[in-house]
């Protein structure tokens, strides 16, 4: 029951960062810093830690899942985004927003199931190992909910859905977790379908909504994302 335990608390520090961003009316300028943290910190999360996974369980054949998960986002952005409404009062560039906030919602949540399975894998080769994995996604879990919150704000959801979405990570997380008990044999196409997802949605999504804002200080925060796994990867690999 360890394992459940521990997704729950990571839950909890995903709804916890959700907090932070429904608490306070934060300005425009201030979700653009979000968004590009979340941005690089999402990519760094992907090539650091989901790539080589993957590439450890099936080899080289992962970069083919890779591709497979990217196109599959990229497809259904450009087939189901003709459908979504959400009023006439609403303008073209709020519900590109609107839309591109649900995309990273899924990616995210994507990542999150893939953070239970990690550190639930952890636990099956001995307790110590899966404690050290829990404690480097723990450390991730609060800025992750701080990211996906601002992120809905920012596509002009109200702050129940923030938190509704914040918990959301939370409950993919502990999905994961029942997931590698079931179907542990199938984690080597999982987990390189969700790191494509994963490319898209930061790649294709959030780095050109923080390319739209001028000067280099966003760049930089984008840099900043990136650093913090860095920075993780060598606490944890170190």
């Amino acid at each position: 029951m360890l394992p459940f335990a521990l997704a729950l608390t990571a839950a909890v520090a995903e709804v916890f960062g959700g907090l932070i961003i429904v608490r306070q009316n934060w300005e425009r300028r201030y979700l653009n810093y979000f968004i590009a943290f979340g941005a690089g910190f999402l990519l760094a999360a992907v090539f650091l830690e989901v790539m080589p996974e993957a590439l450890r369980l099936v080899g080289t054949k992962a970069l083919y899942f890779v591709l497979v998960g990217y196109l599959v986002v990229h497809l259904a952005e450009h087939t189901l985004s003709s459908h979504f409404h959400f009023g006439e009062e609403v303008h073209g560039e709020q519900v590109a927003a609107r839309h591109r906030s649900l995309s990273v919602l899924a990616g995210l949540m994507i990542h999150s199931f893939f953070d239970g399975i990690a550190f639930s894998s952890g636990f099956i080769v001995s307790n110590w190992l899966g404690l050290i994995l829990f404690a480097a996604i723990l450390l991730h879990k609060i800025p992750e909910g701080f990211t996906v919150a601002s992120v809905m704000v920012a596509g002009g959801h109200g702050p129940q859905a923030a938190l509704v979405s914040a918990a959301l990570l939370g409950a993919s997380t502990i999905v994961g977790v029942l997931a590698m008990m079931l179907f542990a044999a199938h984690v080597g196409i999982g987990l390189p379908l969700a790191a494509g997802v994963s490319i898209y949605v930061a790649a294709s999504d959030l780095i050109p909504e923080t390319n739209q804002q001028p000067g280099v200080r966003l760049a930089l925060v984008v840099f900043a994302g990136a650093g913090l796994v860095v920075a993780l990867h060598s606490l944890l690999h170190g």
